[in-house]
């Protein structure tokens, strides 16, 4: 199985950013949905995906639901997604996607 971790932090105060709400998706002629699950308590994600799951050549998105989580905090006007596409090649590998965010701003990179 391959795993999909992230763990999103804001930048404003130095906090996990919990609760925002995160989806997968293998982009196509359809796109279908892999995951749709939340950050948990301490701003982190982590999801086995099956390799049945996982087309090497084909084209996934993440979207992190921000406006939700900075509405929440009281701040208007922020950057409401951060959407990140990317391939999953390895069909065991490990993905992990950190993000730094910010209400006008946010860091994203690619570790493993």
């Amino acid at each position: 199985m391959a795993v999909i971790t992230s763990h999103t932090l804001n930048g404003n105060d130095g906090t996990h950013a919990a609760g925002i709400a995160v989806t997968l998706s293998r982009l196509g002629q359809v796109n279908e949905v892999i995951f749709a699950t939340v950050m948990d308590q301490g701003g982190r994600l982590e999801q086995e995906i099956t390799p049945d799951q996982i087309d090497p050549k084909a084209t996934y998105e993440l979207v992190f639901e921000t406006g939700t989580y900075w509405s929440e905090q009281n701040v208007t006007g922020a950057i409401s997604q951060i959407v990140l596409r990317f391939l999953m090649p390895d069909q065991k590998g490990h993905y992990h996607m950190p993000v730094i965010l910010s209400p006008h701003s946010y860091t994203v990179w690619r570790s493993c």
